[in-house]
Order: structure tokens, then C-alpha cells, then sequence
């Protein structure tokens, strides 16, 4: 137990997924395995994030857990126990987002071919929600030193840094509320994969020098 807890609380951290936010890529009642190790000096645009929205972002209700119904659906919740007793669920100030822009990077939506541009270079989204556009929302941002600019993939249903731009900080989340990187679903079964980042833009590397160090 106390190696247990050792682990959840330096090296990894599991939270429970109540929105459909970050649709396709994460679905509500996922559970998830975030990374804490490793500071985020090597963030990379398109990394999935989990951080703590307190100083950056508004509070949001927090969804409700796995549905009941139907046999199977109690027998793979009294299965799912286990681990939902070792997930956190992502409440009014954690949340998951995607990183779109790294300290330094300029992004704009959109183009006049209606896609998101980081510092000029149209962006190459595959993990977009079908149907979505890269924003209906238009903006021009340059993220800030100690901050990055976060979406979540299910853009028409995400409350992001799109929605905090009057707020402090201008929707950007500072480095030092970044709990994590998200590294894997692990549970339901059937949704068991390893979480990567694609990349964004095209023709760039999606690696970029980040000042400072998480104190998290």
C-alpha cells in the first residue's frame, strides 16, 4: 500500500474521464495513467495534458461516472472497482487538454483555408472529432514564456483556451500547473492503448526549448 501510494503520488497518477471534451481520442468514464516524472522541459505540441486550471481557467461542472443497466455493464463496474478506486476524477479546476502552442509559438485560427496555423505552418490534426473544424472561434495568440496554449479535440464541445481568452493569462496554462502528461487508457478493456503525441504542424518538429521546470 504505502508503494502504492508512493508511486501514485510521484510517478504516475490515474484520473477518471467525465466529458466528452477530448472526443475520439478520450471518451467519457476512460480511465487514464498520466506521467508525472520528467519535469516539462521536453513538452511537445500535441501532447496530451492533464493540469490544474485553477489560475487559467473557469470552473466547469464534473461529469458523472459509467452508466448502469444493463448484466455485463454491472459485472464490468464491480470489475472497474479497482481502478476506480485508484483514479482521481477530473474535476471544476483538472482537466485534459491537448498542447496546440509551446512558449514562444504563434497560432491562428484559421487560415483561409479554414485550418490552424503554429507560427505560419498550417497544422495537421488527425485526432480531430469528425465533423469538427479546427475552431469556430477566431483568434491570434502568442503564447507567452511559462505558458501553452491548450484545445481539446472535440472542439465544437471543448471549453479550452479559446474560452479564456478575457480571463488571467489570457486562456494559457502556466508550465507549473501541469500535473502530467497523459501515457495511457487503461481501463475500460476494450479502450487499453498508449496515448502519443502526433505532432501538429507540418514540415516542423513538434519538439520546442521550454523555459522552466514544473514544481509540481
Amino acid at each position: 500500500m504505502v508503494l502504492m501510494m508512493l508511486v501514485r503520488g510521484f510517478l504516475v497518477e490515474s484520473f477518471f474521464i467525465p466529458s466528452g471534451s477530448m472526443e475520439p481520442t478520450l471518451v467519457p468514464a476512460d480511465r487514464i495513467l498520466v506521467n508525472k516524472i520528467g519535469g516539462v522541459s521536453s513538452l511537445q505540441r500535441g501532447d496530451l495534458v492533464v493540469f490544474d486550471g485553477t489560475d487559467s481557467f473557469a470552473g466547469r461542472g464534473a461529469g458523472t461516472g459509467p452508466g448502469q443497466g444493463s448484466a455485463v455493464g454491472r459485472v464490468l463496474d464491480s470489475i472497474g472497482s479497482v481502478a476506480s478506486s485508484l483514479s482521481i476524477h477530473l474535476n471544476e479546476s483538472d482537466y485534459v487538454k491537448r498542447v496546440v502552442g509551446l512558449p514562444g509559438d504563434h497560432v491562428v485560427c484559421c487560415d483561409v483555408s479554414g485550418l490552424l496555423t503554429v507560427n505560419g505552418i498550417a497544422a495537421v490534426e488527425p485526432y480531430l472529432y469528425p465533423g469538427d473544424k479546427p475552431s469556430d472561434l477566431t483568434f491570434d495568440v502568442t503564447v507567452p514564456v511559462e505558458r501553452v496554449w491548450v484545445m481539446g479535440d472535440h472542439r465544437s464541445d471543448s471549453s479550452d483556451s479559446r474560452a479564456h481568452l478575457g480571463d488571467p493569462g489570457g486562456g494559457m496554462v502556466r508550465l507549473d500547473d501541469v500535473i502530467g502528461r497523459a501515457g495511457m487508457i487503461y481501463w475500460p478493456p476494450s479502450r487499453v492503448r498508449v496515448l502519443g503525441a502526433p505532432g501538429l504542424a507540418e514540415g516542423t518538429s513538434t519538439n520546442a526549448s521550454i523555459v522552466g521546470e514544473s514544481r509540481r
